[in-house]
C-alpha cells in the first residue's frame, strides 16, 4: 500500500504514532508538510501576524532538521503551499495512495480541517487513520469523559494521576520506504512574500538561540537532564527570568511537536531511577500535567476558549484602548517588571512564566484592556506558542479560565521577589543599570539628585509609570465584588 504521513505539530520521528500507523503496511510513503496560508494570516481581533519572525525561523529550522532526518533514512519531506483538505485528496488520487495518518489537533480552525479532509477522502475511498499524540496522558486513558472534565486543574490531575497510565514510547524506524513513483518534488520553502514577513532569529541576549529540530531538542534534554545534572533542582530555580538554565526550556520544541511529552517522561523515570528522586523530578511532570489540561479543556469548551467570556461566560467591561496596548506591547510602561519582560519578548520570541502571568496580569487587570489582544500578540512572537496553552493561560489570569480565585498579581512585590537584585531588568533595559537596587523596580520613586547620580532621567530616558499600580488593584477588587 501506498500511504502518505502528513506532518504537522509532530515534527519528529521519535514516538510519533501517526509515522507508526503509515508503515505498518506502506510499501511506500509520502511525507508531507503543507504551508496553510491561513496560518500565516492575521489575528482575528487585533489583527497581528499570527506567525511572527522568531516562530516561523524556529519552524523553518525544525523543518529542514526533519527533512535531514528523514533523508538519513532513505526518505525526504514534500513541501507543499495550500489547502492540506484539497491538496492531499488530489495527491491521493494521483499517486494511488490508500492510507492518510496524522496527529489530530484540539481547536476549532485545526478541527474543521481535518474534518474536511476526511470527508475528501473518504469520497475517494481513502482510509484515514488519525492518532492522538500531543500530551503526556492519551485522551482515551483519562478517567472521565471530556464533557466531565474537571474546571479545576487540581481535580483533574489527582484523578489523572491516579488511575492513567503514560503510554510506552513508539520506536523511532531504522529506515524508511522510497517515495511512491511520480512523487512530486520535494520543494522548497515558501519565501517572505508568502509569509508576509521574514524569518528571524533571536537577539543574542536572549537565554538560548533556540535552534529548531528534533536533532537540537533531544540535545536541549540531554544536556538539562544529564550533562549539566539540572534536573535535580527544577522546582527551586523555575521560577528564575534571567539565564537559560534556570527552567528546561523544553516548551518551544514540545509546542511544534520536535520533542514528545511521553519522551520527557520516560527520561525522568530513568533519571530518578539512575540519579535522584525529588520534588523536582515530580514537578517536571506536574508542568506536563498542566500542558495536557489545557489541551483538554480545549476538547472540551471548543470555541468559547477564544471568546471575551472565557469558558466561565464571566463578561468583563473590557478596555479597548490601543495607545494603551501599544505602551504595553512595546515595553513602554514605565513599570520594570512589565518592560523587561515585554523587551525580552519582542527581541528573542521567549519569556519566562513567571513573566508571562506578571505581563498578562498587568494587561487584563491593572490596564482592563481585553486579554484576547494579549493572547493574540503572544500568538504572534511566541516561539513556544501552543494554542492550548496560550489560549488558556491567558484565559486563566484574565479571570475567565480555569482560575477558581479570580488572581491578580502585585507587580512590584513579584519583581521584588524573583528579580531582587535587579539583575533580569538591567539586562533587558540597560538605560536603569545605574539605578541603585532599592528603586530597580519603581525608578520614579527617586529624587532629581538620585536621578542624576544613577545617571538617567525619568520621563525621558525612561518613562513614568503609565498607571498607579497601587490604585489599579483597588480598581480590580471592587471589579471583583
Amino acid at each position: 500500500m501506498n500511504s502518505l504521513l502528513w506532518f504537522r505539530n509532530d515534527l519528529r520521528l521519535h514516538d510519533n504514532e501517526a509515522l507508526n500507523i503509515a508503515l505498518e503496511q506502506a510499501e511506500t510513503l509520502l511525507p508531507v508538510y503543507i504551508f496553510d496560508p491561513r496560518q500565516f494570516g492575521l489575528t482575528r481581533e487585533a489583527g497581528f501576524p499570527k506567525t511572527g519572525p522568531y516562530r516561523l525561523r524556529f519552524l523553518l529550522d525544525s523543518l529542514a532538521d526533519l527533512r535531514a532526518r528523514l533523508r538519513e533514512k532513505g526518505s525526504d519531506l514534500i513541501i507543499l503551499k495550500g489547502k492540506p483538505e484539497e491538496l492531499i485528496p488530489d495527491l491521493c488520487r494521483k499517486l494511488e495512495i490508500g492510507l492518510v495518518s496524522y496527529h489530530e489537533e484540539a481547536t476549532f480552525e485545526e478541527t474543521q480541517v481535518e474534518d474536511a479532509l476526511d470527508d475528501a477522502l473518504e469520497a475517494l475511498g481513502v482510509e484515514v487513520d488519525s492518532a492522538w499524540g500531543a500530551t503526556l496522558y492519551h485522551v482515551d486513558d483519562l478517567p472521565m469523559d471530556i464533557e466531565k472534565l474537571p474546571d479545576v486543574f487540581t481535580a483533574f490531575r489527582k484523578k489523572a494521576e491516579k488511575f492513567s497510565d503514560v503510554r510506552e514510547l513508539f520506536d523511532t524506524p531504522e529506515s524508511l520506504p522510497p517515495l511512491p513513483k511520480g512523487a512530486p518534488e520535494p520543494g522548497d520553502f515558501p519565501d517572505a512574500d508568502f509569509f508576509g514577513l521574514a524569518p528571524d532569529a533571536p537577539s543574542h541576549r536572549a537565554v538560548l538561540p533556540f535552534e529548531g529540530g528534533e536533532t537540537a531538542a533531544l540535545k536541549r534534554l540531554e544536556t538539562y537532564f544529564w550533562e549539566q545534572d539540572l534536573l535535580k533542582k527544577y522546582k527551586e530555580t523555575r521560577n528564575g527570568m534571567l539565564g537559560a538554565d534556570y527552567s528546561s526550556k523544553f516548551s518551544p520544541w514540545l509546542a511544534n511537536g520536535t520533542l514528545s511529552p511521553r519522551f520527557i517522561y520516560f527520561e525522568v523515570k530513568r533519571y530518578e531511577k539512575e540519579r535522584k528522586k525529588n520534588d523536582s523530578t515530580y514537578w517536571l511532570i506536574f508542568e506536563l500535567i498542566w500542558r495536557d489540561y489545557f489541551r483538554f479543556i480545549a476538547l472540551k469548551h471548543g470555541r468559547k476558549l477564544f471568546w471575551s467570556t472565557g469558558i466561565k461566560g464571566k463578561r468583563y467591561d473590557w478596555n479597548r484602548d490601543q495607545a494603551e496596548f501599544r505602551k504595553w506591547a512595546n515595553a513602554e510602561t514605565g513599570i520594570p517588571m512589565i518592560d523587561a519582560n515585554m523587551r525580552e519578548l519582542n527581541e528573542t520570541g521567549f519569556m519566562s512564566n513567571r513573566g508571562r502571568q506578571n505581563v498578562a496580569s498587568f494587561l487584563a487587570k491593572s490596564l482592563n484592556i481585553d486579554w484576547r489582544w494579549g493572547a493574540e500578540y503572544f500568538e504572534s512572537m511566541l516561539i513556544d506558542y501552543d494554542v492550548c496553552s496560550n489560549w488558556g493561560n491567558w484565559a486563566y489570569n484574565s479571570g475567565v479560565g480555569n482560575d477558581p480565585r479570580d488572581r491578580y498579581f502585585n507587580i512590584v512585590g513579584q519583581g521584588k521577589r524573583y528579580d531582587a537584585n535587579g539583575d533580569y531588568i538591567r539586562h533587558w533595559l540597560p538605560e536603569l543599570q545605574g539605578v541603585p537596587d532599592e528603586f530597580i523596580h519603581e525608578p520614579h520613586r527617586m529624587s532629581v539628585p538620585q536621578q542624576r547620580s544613577a545617571g538617567i532621567e525619568i520621563g525621558n530616558d525612561y518613562p513614568f509609570p503609565m498607571i498607579n499600580l497601587e490604585q489599579s488593584y483597588r480598581e480590580i477588587e471592587k471589579r471583583g465584588d
